[in-house]
C-alpha cells in the first residue's frame, strides 16, 4: 500500500481486494493465508490483524484442497450510485420540494438532506431506502462487476499506489 519493497510481502484483504503489503501495512487488513502456507488452515482462512495469529483449525465445511473463492460480503453489496447527489437534488426540485419539505417528510435534519446534495456524506441504508421511497427513485449503481473491466498501463511502467499518492503525515 505505501509502496515499499519488501522480500516477504504478507497477503491481505482490505474492502474484498487481496493485496500483498510490506508489515508496516498489514494492519490495514486482515491477514489472508493460503493452503501453501499452512496445511491446517483453509484457503481463504482471515486472522486478525492485531498481530496474533490464531489456529488454523477446520472452520466449517470448506475442504483445503478447493480451488473456489470464499463468497466475500462486498461482492453481494450494492453500491450507491457515484451521481446518488444529482439523483436526489433533481427528484427533489421535480416534486417541488424544498430541502426542508423533504426533510421534514422522511423526518430527517434538512442539514443532512443539504449535505447528501452536495455529495459531502453517502447515505446511510435507511435515508436511502426513505430517498428512494419517497421521491421514486433508485440510488444504487446500475451494472455488475465494474472492476473485470477496470484496466490501467500503470503496471508496465513499475508504479504502484505509493508512487502515486502524497500522504499527509509525511
Amino acid at each position: 500500500m505505501c509502496g515499499t519493497e519488501t522480500a516477504s510481502p504478507t497477503t491481505i484483504k482490505v474492502e474484498g481486494a487481496e493485496l500483498e503489503v510490506c508489515a508496516d501495512c498489514t494492519g490495514f487488513g486482515t491477514e489472508v493465508r493460503t493452503t501453501e502456507e499452512s496445511s491446517t488452515a483453509t484457503k481463504y482462512s482471515t486472522s486478525s490483524s492485531s498481530g496474533t495469529s490464531s489456529s488454523g483449525g477446520s472452520s466449517g465445511g470448506s475442504s483445503g484442497g478447493s480451488s473456489r473463492r470464499r463468497r466475500d460480503m462486498f461482492d453481494e453489496m450494492e453500491e450507491v450510485a457515484t451521481d446518488y447527489d444529482q439523483r436526489i437534488r433533481s427528484a427533489r426540485e421535480s416534486a417541488g420540494l424544498s430541502q426542508e419539505e423533504l426533510a421534514s417528510q422522511i423526518n430527517e435534519k434538512a442539514s443532512l438532506v443539504r449535505k447528501l446534495e452536495r455529495g459531502d456524506v453517502l447515505p446511510s441504508d435507511e435515508v436511502q431506502r426513505k430517498l428512494e421511497r419517497k421521491l421514486d427513485i433508485d440510488l444504487t449503481e446500475e451494472g455488475g462487476t465494474e472492476d473485470a473491466d477496470w484496466e490501467t498501463d500503470l503496471a508496465e511502467d513499475g508504479l504502484t499506489l505509493g508512487d502515486k499518492v502524497q500522504r499527509r503525515d509525511e
